[in-house]
């Protein structure tokens, strides 16, 4: 019989955040010997990898770090909330970002291609994801520069690491509204930093939408115009930052806050878990 115990199942389970049956075979495989399950697990995994390909990475968490006057933020997936708040995941989670950091990465191919423990991060996460046995997947990073920061991590469950989180980069002193703001772009998700930035195209298309539905409301043709301009600056509302209405009043608006404050915002950035 090998020798090992439930204890012993238990926790290897929760170092590698494995299935049961799958650890429990290779504790008895490595006849108890736990580096040796943790070696045959890796190399099943390794296995698995392929097969695990298309199935989907809705779990994982919200990482950022401020590092050479730069904040990176990146969100890691994976399959389960099991394996989410596993510490082996997110032991991966803070090696991935260091890494990412490091070389300030903007984009995934540039996070992927950094070095971490002398090798890829792509390496990294596969090796890591053939030990967890479930797919593991680095789905958006961004680094923002700035003069100052404000970094929020969500919460949507005390159990799970962060599910949401949001870089602002500003200019100014006032940092409890600067983190006010940053605590609405996490509610709020606007797309856009202001109206300037909305891609004419995305305009135009949210202007023929609200013409159209105008008429079929059956609203006079003289007064389209103005009625058209109302729902094309509600839709800024909803999606540019500076037009949005506070979370806090809705009286103001954030671009009026910030000014209150003396501060500027000069960028953002905002990601959730699987949205």
């Amino acid at each position: 019989m090998a020798n090992f115990t439930i204890a012993d199942i238990k926790a290897l389970r929760e170092q590698l955040g494995t299935g049961m049956v799958d650890t429990k075979k290779a504790l008895e495989e490595a006849d108890g010997d736990l580096e040796k399950a943790v070696e045959i697990l890796r190399l099943k995994g390794a296995k698995g990898n392929a097969k695990r390909a298309d199935r989907s990475t809705s779990e994982g968490l919200v990482a950022a770090t401020e590092k050479d006057g730069k904040v990176t933020i990146l969100e890691l997936n994976t399959e389960t909330d099991f394996v989410a708040k596993n510490d082996r995941f997110l032991a991966l989670a803070d090696k991935v970002l260091a890494a990412a950091a490091a070389v300030g990465a903007d984009s995934v191919e540039a996070a992927l291609a950094a070095d971490a423990d002398g090798k890829p991060v792509a390496d990294l996460i596969s090796d890591e994801a053939a030990i967890i046995g479930e797919k593991v997947e680095l789905r958006r990073v961004r680094t923002l520069s700035g003069d100052k920061f404000e970094i929020y991590l969500h919460k949507t469950s005390k159990d799970l690491p962060p599910q949401v989180g949001v870089v602002l980069a500003y200019t100014g002193d006032d940092a409890e509204t600067a983190r006010s703001i940053a605590q609405h772009i996490s509610f709020a998700n606007p797309s856009y930093l202001s109206r300037d930035e909305v891609p004419a195209a995305e305009v135009e298309k949210e202007r023929e939408i609200v013409t159209e539905i105008s008429r079929n409301e059956g609203k006079p043709e003289a007064a389209l115009p103005k009625i058209v301009e109302g729902r094309v600056n509600a839709f800024f509302k909803q999606v540019a930052l500076l037009d949005q209405d506070y979370a806090k009043d809705n009286k103001l608006s954030v671009a009026k806050v910030a000014g209150d404050a003396g501060i500027t915002i000069t960028d953002f950035a905002r990601f959730k878990v699987g949205a």
